[in-house]
């Protein structure tokens, strides 16, 4: 297993143990990214409590912050538990470990009224090392299989290129650009080229296209042999299938990215499902074989 903090999976196991600690995760579940204040008045704990619980839960990686202005938001982070899946339920897949399956999918659920994803991932590199990883197509195209044209100065253009389908719009663009520390950049264009090719269905690629530009953030933080990559993708509107699809992807790339920091390697080809069979979405296939 690739590094964490030590300990980190049995902290995991040892935070969810506690009914608390688990009331905040459903908590934060039904609606993410909360104010200490919010937690603590829809829970009926008192302060003192929940910033406890909120602490161990941090420790073990299950819950990450991010400031928001003078407010400290506080979002799952769906890291650890697929750590748990990768190790107990991919390796084993016996009806016992159905439970850590349904947690697995509670905790990356995002059917709150504004959606976002945020993950919190531990990696053995350098700020540098992972600045690079994150922007140099040569890497970006071994562990996304997407790679990104632009000089990554705040305000420049992003042409985006993925199987095999170039995407270059205005409205791609970088929004902040501090190197080694911060990286934030629009999504890209659901162009009919680049939807057709991930096989979305008439219906879908309508809902996808009509949908407000959402964005991403990457916060690079150094800890010792270790950099602790905070990724925030946000700005759905509510019931946005982007936001779906994202928190389904996101997983797997950023997985693919400590894989191949760490260690050279990239993960198996075909390890995830196609992204409609990922999020139950219709494909053109399906449509053409349903009865008439």
């Amino acid at each position: 297993m690739a590094a964490y903090p030590p300990n980190e999976m049995d902290d995991a196991f040892k935070a969810l143990a506690d009914p608390s600690r688990r009331r905040l995760l459903d908590s934060l579940n039904e609606r993410n990214g909360q104010t200490l204040r919010e937690l603590c008045s829809g829970l009926d704990m008192a302060r003192q409590s929940v910033s406890k619980h909120l602490a161990v839960l941090e420790a073990a990686g299950l819950v990450t912050s991010v400031r928001r202005g003078r407010e400290k938001l506080h979002y799952l982070n769906p890291a650890p538990i697929n750590e748990i899946s990768e190790r107990w339920i991919n390796r084993y897949e016996r009806a016992r470990v159905h439970a850590l399956a349904d947690l697995k999918r509670a905790l990356e659920d995002t059917s709150m009224d504004t959606p976002s994803f945020v993950y919190t991932t531990y990696i053995k590199t350098t700020p540098e090392r992972l600045w690079q990883a994150l922007t140099d197509p040569a890497f970006t195209q071994r562990y996304w299989g997407a790679t990104f044209d632009s000089d990554w100065e705040a305000g420049s253009t992003m042409t985006w290129t993925q199987r095999g389908v170039t995407v270059a719009d205005p409205a791609q663009v970088v929004l902040e650009s501090d190197p080694y520390r911060r990286l934030a950049y629009s999504w890209h264009t659901f162009a009919p080229e680049l939807a057709e090719a991930l096989d979305l269905t008439a219906e879908v690629r309508e809902r996808v296209a009509a949908e407000q530009r959402s964005k991403v953030s990457f916060e690079l933080e150094p800890l010792g042999e270790l950099v602790k990559l905070t990724v925030v993708h946000d700005g759905f509107e509510p019931g946005s299938v982007v936001a779906s699809m994202v928190s389904q992807g996101w997983p797997s790339v950023l997985s693919g990215l400590k894989t191949l920091l760490e260690t050279g390697e990239t993960l198996p080809a075909g390890s995830e499902p196609p992204v409609p069979d990922r999020l139950g979405l219709t494909t053109r296939q399906d449509e053409k074989a349903a009865p008439r």
